[in-house]
């Protein structure tokens, strides 16, 4: 059995992500769930962005896409396309004032994408650029006057995961918990994804 800091850490943010389940909006997640799936139906493509942490869970969620069948890239990689009207931006960071990403949204948005962004923070500058907005409660690297809200809401004061973490452990199984009802939604099986699966590593 794990111990000390080790288990500590672990069981904060446990009880982080199981008390974040109640605060993210159902209403928000099915907004971004049905943006998604009309771009799979008409043939639209998905970006993701996002810096540092969030961009590798952000990474991973467009893997899943891409297992699902969806048309998936990643902003700031080599082979990129060009954005058409209808395709869709997923823009992810906990503060939503990201510099990178804040400019892609902005970018995109001046061109007809779609975006979605994912923040704890709904009226930061990437929240009001949005056309949708799923706020994820996170700890972010932010003022602490600012992320003091946050962890009051869910009683946490002072957690040992550091930076970011909360909000990018919470981030991985929100869109992990998107992909399982995108399946369900989609009717595609496991065995699908399986198929779609890189065979060259």
């Amino acid at each position: 059995m794990v111990s000390g800091v080790t288990r500590d850490a672990m069981l904060g943010i446990i009880d982080f992500a199981l008390k974040a389940v109640d605060l993210i909006s159902d209403d928000e997640k099915e907004k971004m769930i049905d943006t998604l799936i009309d771009a799979l139906r008409n043939n639209k493509k998905v970006f993701i962005i996002g810096a540092g942490r969030s961009g590798l869970v952000g990474k991973a969620f467009a893997m899943r896409l891409l297992h699902l069948g969806f048309n998936t890239y990643i902003i700031g990689e080599t082979i990129l396309p060009r954005a058409s009207p209808g395709d869709v931006l997923v823009s992810i960071s906990g503060s939503g004032r990201t510099r990178l990403v804040v400019a892609a949204a902005e970018v995109a948005k001046s061109v007809g994408v779609k975006v979605i962004a994912i923040t704890t923070y709904p009226d930061s500058p990437l929240g009001k650029l949005a056309d949708i907005v799923v706020r994820i409660p996170g700890r972010t690297k932010m003022a602490a006057e600012e992320d003091y809200i946050s962890r009051q809401i869910l009683g946490l004061h002072e957690p040992l995961a550091p930076l970011g973490t909360l909000f990018e452990d919470t981030l991985l199984i929100f869109l992990d918990g998107v992909i399982a009802e995108l399946m369900d939604k989609l009717g595609v099986t496991e065995e699908e994804l399986r198929n779609r699966h890189a065979n060259i590593e």
